[in-house]
């Protein structure tokens, strides 16, 4: 019956029934820990139980944004990262990149293109390059790096509800 509620409910909770399953058998080991009884009417507490759940992993699924899993770059790799349409959108990324450095107020522009160099400059060189001192340029990185987030955050919009982009 926990099978067969938990299928029922997980698509339209964005979990899989198993989570589902596992989270009801958690409450249960918790209310036979807090109360030391099992439910009177059991297969009606398993209802409410995994319907509760389901609301729960909904609200959560609202809240939190997972991280996008993106392998490491490969030029000379085989499969799909060598493919022409993972470099067309890797070249896509670096332009979207570079567009949004030149758009940073200040100094930022200089700093985020020193340290996007492919020569990989240390913070010395950056420093004198730029002319500024080296402990100062941490800081201004941090600064800079924050206001090139906050760019690139507003110019990708966050995946909705149930893969729906707002």
């Amino acid at each position: 019956m926990l099978a067969a509620e938990s299928d029922a409910e997980a698509s339209a909770a964005g979990v899989e029934p198993g989570d589902l399953e596992q989270a009801v058998w958690l409450r249960l080991l918790e209310r036979l820990q807090a109360t030391g009884t099992a439910p009177e009417r059991p297969a009606e507490w398993l209802r409410r139980a995994v319907r509760a759940e389901a609301r729960r992993a909904r609200r959560t699924s609202d809240r939190e944004r997972p991280y996008r899993d993106e392998p490491a770059h490969d030029p000379g790799g085989s499969g799909p990262q060598g493919s022409p349409e993972h470099s067309l959108l890797d070249a896509e990324g670096r332009r979207t990149l570079r567009a949004a450095v030149t758009r940073t107020p200040g100094r930022c522009p200089r700093v985020l293109t020193a340290m996007l160099a492919p020569e990989d400059l240390t913070y010395r060189e950056i420093a004198g390059e730029l002319g500024i001192s080296q402990g100062s340029l941490g800081p201004m990185r941090s600064r800079c790096l924050g206001c090139l987030r906050r760019m690139l955050a507003a110019e990708v919009p966050a995946p909705g509800r149930r893969g729906r982009v707002r």
